[in-house]
């Protein structure tokens, strides 16, 4: 690319790292064995035979398999070794893997982006260390590799979205995995790569769209902005500003802008698939848990929320719409009768009564910090004081004794997942 002769000064140099197929290499390392030639799947078996394996290491995907598929999808005469998922210890490698990069570029120069992806401005630090970019990209991919046995992959760009797109394409056809693209490299070797859905952020509705109308390329998308850009922002609206940027490779925003942005409004929220269908009575149990969870976690915050919104899926067979619905508090709080009441009052409300239940989530809108406190004429100080000193006695016995060291009665149940929950991360088993 003639990049490493480039002038320095006129431009920015970013490096995204990707831990390649992490949980699946982090199980293979723990084991002594080499991901490249051990057929090893992250999965828990034990949810169901559909379960969606989390990874599998880079020998099982040459042999054809695709990574989050399904188990029962994985070839019957395959061999291979099933590993339970650990979300513990993949954070404490990416914890580590995190502090390599330490050594090398500040905090602030560095935005991580997934447990196992990370942006970093690297402009500076060329001179320091006086290597080119593609040297730097090896030097933190050598130091990962030497301290924990993970090996990465690694994009160069002179954006934030370029230095994605080298890693993500160009760095899977390169022998060293180090990818790199300007904006003149993007056009040339991007603009005719198929599918779109390989590029960042396109999903295969926005791919579909698209090709409803001829765009089959980034190249054709481009073009199609000079031609009738106002025609994209009536197909998108806003996201066209998005799709039209990166057809061209540009990307304004950078690492300073992420630090330095704060949302004007935040929200807390909690999600469940179930791992079969749950009555209405049945779901009813585990909305209940879900908002106890989520209220004690506004209070351990010291947040509190004035609306509450409510998701139900439903089994996908019955082509049955999702239910969704709101309801206002009245008052910013993180009461746990106030809440709880609502949340069951909003659930009995737009729950289907006699279809499966699949998918939970409930959203804790407007969140902001707790402060002064102003009761109406209804509202009984004491008994308000009284609750919130109940939740903080549980919220220290959980957090000296364990998340399961308090409960309800409820919580006992069969079909109750609170104790399985509280024993995950993410999800997955610890």
């Amino acid at each position: 690319m003639g990049s490493d002769t480039r002038q320095r000064t006129d431009r920015r140099t970013y490096i995204a790292i990707d831990l390649k197929s992490f949980y699946a290499s982090v199980e293979c390392v723990e084991r002594g064995l080499d991901p490249f030639t051990t057929n090893l799947v992250v999965a828990d078996p034990t949810r169901s035979k559909s379960t969606i394996c989390l990874a599998i290491t880079p020998a099982m995907k040459k042999l054809g398999v695709r990574n989050r598929c399904r188990v029962h999808e994985i070839p019957k005469d395959l061999k291979y070794i099933t590993a339970m998922p650990r979300m513990q210890l993949y954070i404490d490698y990416s914890s580590r893997i995190y502090s390599i990069y330490l050594n090398y570029v500040s905090a602030e120069d560095i935005h991580v982006y997934s447990i196992d992806e990370c942006f970093l401005d690297v402009t500076q630090y060329l001179d320091l260390f006086h290597v080119n970019e593609r040297g730097m990209a090896k030097k933190l991919m050598d130091a990962v590799f030497r301290e924990t046995g993970i090996c990465a992959t690694a994009g160069i760009g002179t954006n934030l979205y370029l230095c994605k797109i080298a890693m993500d394409i160009v760095a899977k056809h390169v022998d060293d995995h180090i990818g790199y693209l300007d904006e003149a490299a993007f056009k040339e070797q991007m603009w005719d790569h198929k599918p779109l859905t390989d590029f960042w952020r396109i999903g295969s509705g926005t791919a579909k769209k698209l090709a409803r109308y001829g765009i089959h390329t980034m190249g054709d998308l481009a073009r199609t902005s000079l031609q009738n850009e106002s025609w994209l922002y009536k197909l998108f609206g806003i996201d066209a500003e998005l799709l039209i940027d990166h057809a061209w490779g540009y990307e304004p925003c950078t690492i300073k802008d992420i630090k330095s942005y704060r949302p004007e409004t935040n929200s807390l929220s909690s999600g469940q698939v179930l791992m079969r269908n749950y009555s209405f009575t049945e779901a009813r149990i585990i909305v209940n848990e879900m908002t106890d969870l989520l209220v004690l976690d506004l209070v351990d915050k010291q947040l509190v929320t004035d609306s509450v919104t409510l998701y139900i899926s439903y089994d996908h067979r019955f082509e049955m719409p999702s239910s969704r619905g709101s309801i206002n508090l009245g008052e910013m709080t993180n009461s746990s009768k106030k809440i709880m009441d609502a949340v069951s009052d909003l659930y009995d409300r737009i729950t289907d009564h006699h279809t499966g239940i699949r998918r939970v989530n409930i959203n804790c809108n407007r969140v902001v910090k707790e402060g002064f406190t102003q009761y109406d004429l209804f509202t009984d100080p004491d008994e308000v004081e009284r609750e919130k000193n109940l939740q903080h006695a549980m919220l220290q016995i959980r957090k000296k004794y364990g998340k399961n060291s308090v409960m309800r009665g409820v919580n006992l149940l069969d079909y109750s997942n609170f104790r399985q929950r509280n024993n995950q991360i993410g999800g997955h088993r610890a």
